[in-house]
C-alpha cells in the first residue's frame, strides 16, 4: 500500500520532536488487524507521550494515540473482516504500540470492540477513553447503589474530558450535577452539558477541611485525585461513593479511615486500560444508548485534522482544551 499520514514523536538529545509524516505500514507495530482510522481523539496521556519527560514513551520513533475508530481493511482473523467498524481504546494502544493518530493503524484483535448500533464513528471518538472513563465511573456509581434520588453528584476537573463526559452523562440520566472548576469563564459552557450548579476548586476542596465534615454529596466523579479526593471523602454522605480516576492534584491523598467506618463511604478506583472486555463492551453499549447526550455532542467537540494536532498536544499539558477534541482522518 502507498505511504500514508501519521503523526511521529522522535527523540533528539534529551528533547523529542513531533511533526506529521509520511510512513509505510511496516513502520507500524505489530497486529493481526489492519485498521483505515476515520477518527482519533485527543487526551492527556497523549500530550505526555509527545514530552520527554512524560514518562509515557520508552521506545523512538512513536506513533501516539490512545483512541480510535475506524474500518478493518486486512485481517489475520476469521471473526474479524473487512469492513467491519470498531473502536480501540486503552491497553498498550499509543503507548507502547504505535497508536491512533495516522490514516491506518495495525493493531491486536483482542483490544477492539465492535461499533455499537446508534453511535457513529464519530461520535465513539467524541468519547473515546475520556468518555469511557467517565461512562464507566457512572456505571461503578449505579452499582454502589447511587442514584438521582440519592441526591447531587459532584464531578470534578469538569471542563476537562473526564468532566465534561461525565457532567453531560449524568444529566442525562437525571442526577442533580454539581460541577468544580478553576475556570470562571466556562460556567456557561457547564450550564450547558446539565451542570445544576457549579463551585470553585477551593470549595470543593478547601485547605482547611476536617477528616469529618458536612455531607454534601451522595457521589462524585474524581479525575483529580490528591487533597481533592480525601475533601470529597470526608463530605460525602452516609453510604455515598466517588469514583476516582486520575492524578492530576498528585497521587498522595492526605484522609483517615473515619469516613470510611464511620460512613461507610466507598472509594471506587477506575481502571480504564485493562478494564475486562466483558464490562467494556457493556459499558460501550451504554454508551451508545442510556448513557449518549441527545444534544451536548456538539458542544463538547472542537474536531482538527492530523497537521493541526502538534498544537493541540502543546495546548492540553497546558490546560488550555476544553471538552473533547477528535482527529479527523476524512478528507
Amino acid at each position: 500500500m502507498a505511504p500514508f499520514k501519521a503523526l511521529v514523536v522522535d527523540k533528539v538529545n534529551e528533547d523529542t520532536n513531533v511533526s506529521v509524516k509520511k510512513v509505510e505500514k511496516e513502520d507500524l507495530s505489530t497486529g493481526d488487524v489492519l485498521i483505515k482510522v476515520h477518527y482519533s481523539s485527543v487526551n492527556y496521556k497523549d500530550g505526555l507521550a509527545t514530552h520527554p519527560k512524560g514518562k509515557i514513551v520508552k521506545e523512538y520513533p512513536h506513533v501516539p494515540g490512545i483512541d480510535l475508530a475506524g474500518e478493518v481493511v486486512e485481517s489475520d482473523q476469521p471473526e474479524w473482516k473487512e469492513g467491519d467498524r470498531v473502536i480501540v481504546t486503552s491497553y498498550d494502544l499509543g503507548v507502547s504500540h504505535s497508536g491512533g493518530f495516522s490514516e491506518y493503524a495495525r493493531v491486536k484483535s483482542e483490544w477492539m470492540v465492535p461499533l455499537p448500533e446508534n453511535l457513529s464513528l464519530k461520535e465513539a471518538m467524541v468519547f473515546g477513553t475520556a468518555g469511557f472513563t467517565a461512562a464507566l465511573s457512572v456505571h461503578r456509581l449505579e452499582q454502589a447503589g447511587i442514584t438521582p434520588e440519592k441526591g447531587p453528584i459532584l464531578v470534578t476537573g469538569a471542563t476537562g474530558g473526564v468532566g465534561s463526559m461525565a457532567v453531560s452523562i449524568l444529566a442525562k440520566k437525571g442526577y442533580e450535577v454539581t460541577a468544580s472548576t478553576g475556570k470562571e469563564s466556562e460556567h456557561p459552557y457547564l450550564k450547558e452539558l446539565g451542570a445544576s450548579s457549579i463551585i470553585t476548586r477551593d470549595e470543593a476542596a478547601p485547605e482547611d477541611f476536617k477528616p469529618l465534615g458536612k455531607q454534601k454529596w451522595a457521589g462524585a466523579v474524581d479525575p483529580v485525585g490528591g487533597t481533592t479526593l480525601a475533601a470529597i471523602l470526608s463530605n460525602l454522605e452516609y453510604g455515598g461513593a466517588v469514583a476516582v480516576s486520575g492524578l492530576t492534584g498528585g497521587t498522595k491523598v492526605p484522609t483517615t479511615v473515619f469516613p470510611f467506618i464511620l460512613r461507610g463511604v466507598n472509594l471506587l478506583g477506575i481502571d480504564s486500560v485493562h478494564c475486562p472486555m466483558d464490562i467494556r463492551t457493556a459499558v460501550w453499549s451504554k454508551i451508545a444508548n442510556e448513557y449518549k447526550p441527545s444534544q451536548q455532542l456538539e458542544t463538547l467537540t472542537n474536531e482538527v485534522n492530523i497537521d493541526e494536532l502538534p498544537e493541540v498536544l502543546e495546548n492540553i499539558l497546558k490546560g488550555k482544551v476544553r471538552g473533547r477534541t477528535i482527529v479527523s482522518f476524512n478528507e
